[in-house]
């Protein structure tokens, strides 16, 4: 059935014989969402639709979602909900759109959505000075030796500065190399920039020349030479089969071996337990890192080293960002219900 065209027992026609013609009205659509959204989301649901939320802020199980899709005309998931073509083959036959909470898609099986006729929309452009805000700060983090020195003073074992104490880089002058230029990675360029750092990219395409010009960008046709002449890398692409350890242990090793790495987009880009070896033989200096290639199973022997930054995925943890996407989905799903295609539609092609 086309998204345009509503199920005939959503409806129910009464006449207005005031006016002498039929009205269509329109039951409100079942949207379910799968964890909790902050409360001024929550309440425009509500009052706009016949929202399921969560009452507690844990992920559903897998049992929980097959329910969900079973009974939803619209399901709301999040990063942390995995829509496979097991789970989308449980599906019933009123579930019609999948207004995903987050920009990434990775989770979600767009193609198979699409064979059963299921829409899958997301929440792009919101939080893209949220995580570029984020990916500054793990550079300025891991290169200035923040958390060591914050540990220092939590423990009370400073005992005064010292000519030689602490000693860390200065952004200025440094290679930054981006791989992956789309809005993220262009946001971090100009962040960068202000620093005075120099701007080096890897992208699928090159960027228009007057973008090179306005961020003062070096566009590298190879990665791999990229790659080995950066003094940071910042990870901003997508999760795609074909980022799927795209720094991996080869890649990995052609860093210099005072060179950081820091990543804001998806785990899976970095082959972890490489970057972790490398990271614990000195031959690397440092990460800085808010995605985790196997979710929250974090290598631990990550977690013991003094030259990495660990945050639990807090690129888009802004309060204005997570309302912005709830206003995302808000539009999607109503432009949905209106019969309409949603504005932030993902296909597969765009993947």
């Amino acid at each position: 059935m086309p998204a345009c065209i509503l199920r005939h027992d959503a409806m129910e026609v009464q006449e207005l014989k005031s006016h002498g013609r039929a009205q269509v009205v329109r039951e409100r659509l079942t949207v379910v969402v799968t964890r909790r959204l902050p409360e001024p989301v929550e309440t425009r649901l509500s009052e706009l639709f016949n929202v399921r939320l969560r009452s507690d802020d844990t992920p559903m199980t897998r049992s929980e979602m097959a329910e969900a899709m079973q009974e939803a005309d619209v399901l709301v998931p999040t990063v942390t909900d995995t829509i496979d073509a097991a789970l989308l083959a449980q599906a019933g036959p009123r579930l019609k759109l999948i207004a995903n909470y987050g920009a990434g898609v990775d989770h979600i099986d767009v193609a198979t959505a699409r064979q059963r006729g299921i829409l899958v929309s997301n929440t792009p452009g919101v939080l893209t000075d949220d995580t570029a805000d984020m990916t500054m700060a793990l550079i300025m983090a891991v290169v200035r030796r923040i958390p060591e020195g914050l540990a220092l003073m939590q423990k009370g074992e400073w005992d005064g500065w010292a000519p030689t104490a602490m000693l860390g880089g200065r952004l200025a002058g440094r290679r930054l190399g981006i791989l992956g230029m789309g809005r993220i990675g262009q946001a971090v360029a100009r962040r960068a920039k202000a620093f005075g750092m120099q701007i080096h990219y890897h992208n699928r395409r090159r960027l228009r020349p007057e973008i090179e010009e306005e961020l003062e960008a070096t566009y590298w046709e190879s990665l791999d030479q990229m790659v080995a002449r950066m003094d940071v890398i910042s990870v901003n692409c997508p999760s795609t089969p074909s980022t799927f350890h795209l720094m991996n242990a080869r890649r990995l090793k052609l860093m210099k071996p005072d060179a950081v790495i820091v990543n804001t987009s998806r785990g899976e880009v970095i082959d972890e337990h490489a970057l972790t070896r490398m990271l614990r033989a000195g031959e690397i200096a440092g990460a800085g890192l808010d995605v985790y290639e196997h979710g929250t199973d974090i290598n631990p022997r990550l977690r013991e080293l003094p030259n990495v930054v660990l945050l639990p995925h807090m690129g888009s943890a802004t309060i204005e960002g997570r309302i912005e996407m709830g206003e995302k989905v808000l539009l999607n799903i109503k432009t949905f219900e209106d019969g309409h295609r949603p504005p932030d539609q993902v296909v597969p092609a765009m993947l």
